[in-house]
């Protein structure tokens, strides 16, 4: 990894926890890619959970096929998610919003890539807390397990998710 140039300090995965309903009550910032080449891409979720599977602690976070994310999702190994207090609230519903594929929408929000501990995929030098992921397991949506029927209403195009699991490797704050 790149030189760590922030003023963060490291938490101990043993001594992390994290309220899954954090993604319903903060935005969270997915970041998939490689800050050292300068290849990656950032998407707002307000979808994921946390918990222990497989003796590990993950993130699971889901990204439709339509999202420019998602290609960095397949090709890279590892992803970040990036907690930011609200005042950056503007600048993640632009990143929300926005595709990568047509602007520089990172840089249009005002955000601050930077090298993470240790996955490729960046952090933000303006995040609260920064949790890095490693890839261990994918599984497609697939609609004919829906056992409630409303779950239908957020596929009108049937353009359902790609469900990530990630073992977490890092997680830092800012001091």
């Amino acid at each position: 990894m790149q030189e760590y140039r922030t003023n963060r300090k490291r938490i101990a995965i043993n001594d992390f926890s994290f309220d899954a309903a954090r993604f319903r009550d903060e935005w969270v910032l997915l970041c998939a890619g490689d800050f050292s080449k300068q290849h990656y891409n950032a998407m707002t979720i307000s979808w994921g959970s946390y918990g222990q599977v497989w003796k590990m602690m993950f993130f699971q976070v889901f990204v439709r096929p339509t999202r420019y994310t998602y290609e960095f999702m397949e090709r890279y190994n590892s992803f970040t998610l990036s907690l930011f207090d609200k005042t950056y609230h503007d600048a993640l519903a632009l990143l929300g919003t926005r595709s990568g594929r047509d602007c520089n929408k990172i840089q249009e929000a005002g955000l601050t890539p930077e090298p993470s501990l240790e996955v490729p995929a960046p952090g933000f030098k303006e995040a609260s807390l920064i949790i890095e992921c490693k890839k261990i397991y994918f599984q497609d949506i697939d609609s004919m397990h829906f056992l409630e029927p409303s779950i239908e209403t957020h596929y009108p195009h049937h353009d359902y998710h790609r469900m990530y699991f990630g073992s977490v490797v890092a997680v830092s704050s800012i001091n």
